[in-house]
């Protein structure tokens, strides 16, 4: 037996149920992980709630993300054997699995080998955050050296993943936070300029911070009519990336009455990893930063996977800067 988090109906944390639950042996192309870490994702937030944009199936379990070692591969599973070190990498729905528990079934396809210096709390904070932020940032070809990139809500671990991304390719992050009180913390992390959107105007700000140029790429999790603004400090010729819904209000489409000539995009990070070719050139590319150092993942805090309902409120909060990850106590007799 396992222990999974499930929940049978919409609603808040307080939906989240522990079980003992039989999951036995991996199907052709899967494997069975023992897991010892889960990176918590607003994502899982909106699922359980149902405002993501496909629905739960009942019982319904949840999660994207997870580190810990190969128990068993299944037929046709090739690169994978037990006792492997591995994390989960965000490629299927959560109606078909979950990694909210402490053995899982996942598809291998989705399963990545974990280098050894990287721990299983590293590791389950990881994938989500730095994919994302690698589409637009490292493969689109959008950002180059010197150029000046906005990430809005940028304490988030997507959002710090996308300073240290920027970084590394050369670029000069500029982050944006409501209030200041997460302001340093962002300095901190390698933002070259933060902007507290509370008490500063985004363009104004964006225009003397670049030279009344504009940024080449804005990066927003938020969506809603607060792109209207966002596109005001864009270069002409730049680009809007939308990767999220924050804001559940209809995000309007800049254009050239406005604003300068700019192209605007949604993006997910499954355009990544659904695809192989692509995800091989990601896995690539964030391995080798986290072996030279140059993206450390953030961890904000860690629960207990009994108190997953907690975890889950503390990150409705906002209050977080970096990942919330859920860790796993296993008994010490192994289970069947």
């Amino acid at each position: 037996m396992a222990r999974l988090v499930q929940f049978d109906k919409l609603g808040g944390p307080e939906v989240l149920t522990l079980r003992d639950v039989e999951v036995g042996a991996p199907g052709a192309g899967e494997v069975r992980i023992r897991v010892d870490a889960i990176g918590l994702n607003r994502a899982e937030l909106m699922y359980r709630e149902g405002s993501y944009f496909y629905e739960p199936v009942f019982p319904s379990t949840l999660g994207y993300e997870a580190a810990g070692v190969i128990e068993a591969v299944g037929e046709g599973v090739e690169g994978f054997a037990e006792g492997d070190p591995v994390a989960v990498v965000p490629s299927f729905l959560q109606t078909d699995y979950g990694t909210y528990g402490d053995h899982v079934l996942v598809p291998a396809s989705a399963v990545v080998l974990r280098p050894a210096e990287v721990d299983p709390v590293s590791a389950a904070a990881v994938w989500m955050a730095y994919v994302t932020a690698y589409g637009p940032l490292a493969e689109s070809g959008h950002v180059r050296p010197g150029d000046h990139v906005l990430i809005t809500a940028a304490s988030s671990s997507v959002g710090l993943a996308a300073i240290q991304i920027a970084r590394h390719i050369g670029a000069i992050p500029i982050a944006t936070t409501r209030g200041t009180g997460k302001k340093q913390r962002l300095l901190d992390a390698g933002a070259a300029h933060v902007i507290v959107t509370d008490e500063e105007d985004l363009p104004t700000r964006v225009k003397e911070i670049t030279g009344g140029e504009g940024v080449r790429l804005a990066f927003d999790p938020v969506a809603g009519p607060g792109v209207e603004t966002i596109a005001q400090g864009i270069a002409p010729g730049g680009f809007l990336v939308v990767y999220g819904a924050l804001d559940p209000r209809p995000t309007p489409l800049p254009n050239a009455r406005s604003y300068p000539a700019l192209s605007s995009s949604t993006y997910t990070l499954f355009e990544i990893t659904t695809n192989p070719e692509r995800l091989r050139r990601a896995v690539a590319f964030v391995n080798s930063g986290l072996a030279s150092g140059a993206f450390t993942p953030v961890v904000d805090r860690t629960f207990d996977l009994t108190d997953i309902a907690e975890a889950h409120r503390y990150m409705a909060t906002g209050d977080q800067v970096g990942k919330i990850v859920v860790t796993v106590t296993h008994e010490d007799a192994p289970r069947p």
